[in-house]
């Protein structure tokens, strides 16, 4: 390597560090003037850092084996400020492959006509909808740290309370401080303040009413000056019509999403499935499991081109706060045992919860779960059986076109790394990663192994249930 090699690297970086730099402003305007958020490949770019945003564009290698440089990006996000754009999703990475493949030249023709619905819709405002979050645990607190990320101009979902059992004496303080640190997800991007009088968490702005209280019959949220809220339950402890109902008898409580698998009848959803099911009329749901959610995209796929005539699911589950940390009496089979010292053995109804988002696929699954001694990021082995033979290449880039062009782009992600580890999907945004080096392909039998960040990608998808429900979901483009 020549002196001049080396000059010539260090210039090449400091170049694109400049220019993210520069990229950061337009982000900020386009987010806060025009309520469009931005994005590369499902990887958010609102208040993200130099380094964080060409690290998405160096992600983007792994998606479409192309790179992906800030120069292709930057002269995009100066065009689009000059369009006056109304509120939108954009997925930059996605908009320059597609003017890449136009074979135009012109960049803000070829933006008039893919925005051409947006253009021009500056000061356009969605009617926002309350939120009201009963149960404050692991789901829960995600939750909120994505409303309130994607709060901007407060036009969408708006997190107006929590709902908790008094704990102790502070207890505002440290369902704040839990807020504010999380051992697996970091540290929470923004201001957190407290208000130990009125019992409110302002956080990045956002005004939250902690409300104590032990039976959800008893509140009154319009007291506090909520009205038509979406309540969404993570506790767990209904998860029927008739328990879930009893949030419906509080005023200013319209609808209720249940964080966990539904009994009965209730409307199971995974978004991207069949979200499309949800009705007015509907004021129950459940957003099933983060297994069924992250299964669910690629049986569908999978299904679509190649029909699944049979299949096992085997789930690699980290442990959850229902397990013990020691060996301990526990209701279940083998839960009692330390959940931080073994792998166990245990029962998953996501198979059989697969066909309440995909009827076609009933009683062709069997399933069972292991947990593991891992916090976060859970994997589902799908050992399918085809109609129609296939190879593991033909496979693996239908999976990543999926990933790429379909409409299940937020459920399904697509890695061809050979060196990714559990550790390496936390905080993924899908509802599941395939990991394309695991693939195993035998003529119509195949083996896929599908990533999931259990808390934080189960938690999006609750997310996109709720702007859907909330009617506050913004056009996505490209289409």
């Amino acid at each position: 390597m020549t002196q001049a090699q080396f000059e010539q690297c260090l210039e090449n970086w400091t170049d694109r560090e400049a220019t993210a730099e520069a990229m950061i402003p337009l982000i900020g305007r386009l987010y806060r003037e025009h309520n469009v958020v931005t994005s590369v490949y499902g990887r958010g770019l609102v208040n993200r850092s130099v380094i964080s945003l060409l690290k998405s564009h160096r992600f983007a290698r792994q998606i479409d084996d192309n790179e992906l440089s800030v120069h292709d990006t930057f002269p995009v996000l100066k065009e689009l400020l000059d369009l006056n754009l109304g509120p939108a999703s954009i997925d930059l990475a996605r908009l320059v492959n597609k003017f890449r493949a136009s074979g135009s030249d012109d960049l803000n023709a070829f933006l008039r006509v893919e925005l051409a619905s947006v253009i021009g819709k500056t000061g356009e405002r969605r009617q926002g909808r309350d939120v009201v979050l009963y149960g404050f645990g692991r789901i829960g607190r995600l939750l909120a740290r994505i409303m309130i990320e994607k709060a901007g101009a407060g036009d969408g979902l708006r997190l107006r309370a929590i709902v908790v059992r008094k704990g102790a004496a502070n207890d505002l303080s440290k369902r704040a401080s839990l807020l504010r640190r999380d051992s697996v997800h970091g540290s929470f991007q923004g201001t957190i303040t407290i208000d130990e009088e009125n019992n409110t968490i302002t956080a990045n702005g956002n005004l939250i009413q902690v409300i104590y209280a032990s039976d959800p019959t008893s509140i009154d949220y319009t007291a506090y000056g909520i009205e038509d809220a979406i309540v969404v339950d993570n506790t767990g402890v209904w998860r029927d019509e008739a328990g879930l109902s009893q949030h419906l008898q509080c005023k200013g409580a319209s609808q209720v999403v249940l964080t966990a698998p539904g009994k009965g009848d209730l409307k199971n959803i995974v978004h991207g499935i069949n979200h499309a099911a949800i009705t007015p009329e509907d004021k129950i749901i459940s957003a099933a499991s983060c297994t069924t959610n992250a299964i669910v995209p690629v049986l569908k796929a999978i299904n679509d081109k190649f029909g699944i005539a049979n299949g096992h699911v085997e789930t690699v589950h980290s442990y959850t706060n229902d397990q013990n940390l020691i060996d301990n009496f526990h209701k279940g089979n083998r839960r009692g045992r330390s959940a931080a010292l073994n792998m166990v053995i245990t029962e998953t109804g996501a198979a059989k919860a697969v066909a309440k988002a995909l009827p076609e696929l009933a009683g062709k699954l069997s399933g069972n779960a292991i947990r593991v001694p891992t916090p976060n990021v859970s994997m589902a082995i799908l050992n399918l059986n085809l109609e129609k033979s296939t190879d593991r290449d033909e496979v693996n880039d239908y999976l990543r076109h999926m990933a790429l062009h379909s409409e299940l782009h937020k459920q399904i992600d697509f890695t061809n790394s050979q060196e990714v580890v559990s550790t390496d999907f936390v905080g993924s945004r899908h509802a599941g990663v395939v990991d394309a080096e695991a693939t195993i392909c035998n003529d119509n039998r195949v083996i896929l192994y599908v990533w999931y960040d259990n808390e934080f990608g189960y938690s999006c998808q609750v997310v996109r249930i709720l702007e859907d429900m909330a009617h506050v979901n913004p056009p996505a483009f490209p289409v």
